[in-house]
């Protein structure tokens, strides 16, 4: 029977370039001459402390830019509370989302349930697996989770016939 899988995986490597991009321009952009900055990426999350509110917003839209160009989605972000730190400074942690949670999974059945389609999805672990006797089917399933709006960038693998 046909098949595919829905997942949400974010390229760690296109990640670690976007933020080595990121200090390179803040360093280099006047705005930001003599005052401390900082950008590091941890395992599964990107810290960011900036001299002021100002700074910080500068900083996380440099990087959901450079995101963009290379070519992974700003939704793979999970913004956490902005915190203060020494010297009047602001620390924000930004966790980037992998994989699809159990909530999301039962948004993404539920949706497809709701398309009237003769197709089945199961959730297995942090990805969905949709299948069905036509691919028509799973093509139009393919259509209507592209044009909703669930929160997470949603990649479609593993096309069976």
């Amino acid at each position: 029977m046909p098949s595919f899988d829905i997942v949400s995986k974010v390229d760690m490597q296109e990640v670690d370039n976007a933020v080595n991009q990121t200090i390179k321009e803040v360093e280099q952009r006047f705005d930001f001459k003599g005052t401390h900055n900082e950008i590091s990426l941890e395992k599964d999350a990107i810290l960011i402390l900036a001299a002021d509110d100002y700074k910080l917003q500068a900083i996380v839209d440099i990087l959901k830019g450079k995101l963009v160009r290379r070519g992974l989605s700003p939704k793979c972000l999970d913004f956490g509370k902005k915190e203060p730190a020494s010297h009047m400074a602001v620390r924000q942690r930004i966790a980037i989302v992998q994989g699809i949670s159990k909530e999301k999974g039962k948004d993404i059945v539920k949706l497809i349930k709701d398309t009237k389609l003769k197709v089945q999805a199961q959730i297995m672990d942090d990805q969905v697996r949709v299948t069905g006797k036509k691919i028509d089917d799973l093509q139009e399933v393919i259509q209507a989770l592209k044009a909703a709006d669930l929160g997470i960038e949603l990649q479609y693998v593993n096309m069976r016939s």
